[in-house]
């Protein structure tokens, strides 16, 4: 009975996806909506990349609403896995056997890879506003890297501390370039308040690249904490 169950709930959704599936077309020309956003980003903000002038300035509303619920999650991920005083923090499985270390091929790669990790999520975060990425892919791709580096030493521990003020003071200086936006210029992060420079080039869209450092550095370092706790 189980699994004539599970097999018509299979058959329905297979249904309805067939269903999006045949009825999809491909539009062939841009909404209103659209052409006036890929006409009012390049010109107003001076920003290449749509996508990032729209979430980062915009939505910035809504880019600080996400902002709070990543911190929300890190907070409540360290109050359910804090370990108590005096525990021994458990390290990560074993990647070479039971009782041994991370394996060579681990290791080596580790020490290859890790600098390449790092760099391409700097490159990520600073070319936001000319190229696909941003404050939060960059974070997530710096992230990734503290978690192999996390597997390749797992005896090496984060410094919360550090991480901690890191975070926090990415946040107060991101709010406050919101707060400047309303001074200074229309509205909450309103990349205004800096020079628009030259299109095209990699300091330009006025605040935009910025603001984009600054949302990199609060993710990279709440997402590398969410995944130490993991291993504690």
């Amino acid at each position: 009975m189980r699994r004539v169950f599970i097999l018509l709930v299979v058959a329905g959704f297979g249904v309805i996806f067939a269903g999006l599936v045949a009825g999809y077309g491909e539009r062939q020309t841009l909404s209103a909506l659209a052409t006036f956003y890929l006409t009012e980003v390049p010109a107003d903000l001076g920003a290449a990349n749509v996508v990032t002038g729209i979430l980062i300035s915009f939505r910035g509303f809504d880019t600080l609403g996400e902002v709070a619920v990543l911190f929300m999650v890190a907070a409540s991920v360290g109050v359910i896995l804090a370990s108590e005083p005096g525990d021994k923090p458990l390290l990560l499985p074993a990647i070479g056997g039971k009782g041994q270390g991370p394996s060579e091929l681990v290791r080596n790669g580790a020490e290859v890879v890790l600098p390449l990790i790092f760099l391409f999520g700097t490159y990520v975060i600073m070319n936001g506003h000319l190229s696909a990425g941003g404050g939060f892919q960059g974070g997530a791709v710096v992230a990734s890297g503290v978690m192999l580096m996390m597997l390749a030493y797992p005896t090496g521990p984060l410094h919360h501390g550090f991480l901690s003020i890191t975070e926090a003071l990415a946040g107060v200086f991101y709010v406050s370039i919101g707060i400047l936006g309303m001074v200074l210029g229309g509205g909450f992060l309103d990349s205004h308040i800096l020079p628009r420079g030259d299109f095209g080039t990699l300091i330009s869209a006025g605040a935009i690249p910025l603001i984009s450092i600054l949302l990199g550095i609060k993710v990279g370092a709440e997402l590398s904490v969410i995944i130490d706790r993991f291993r504690s």
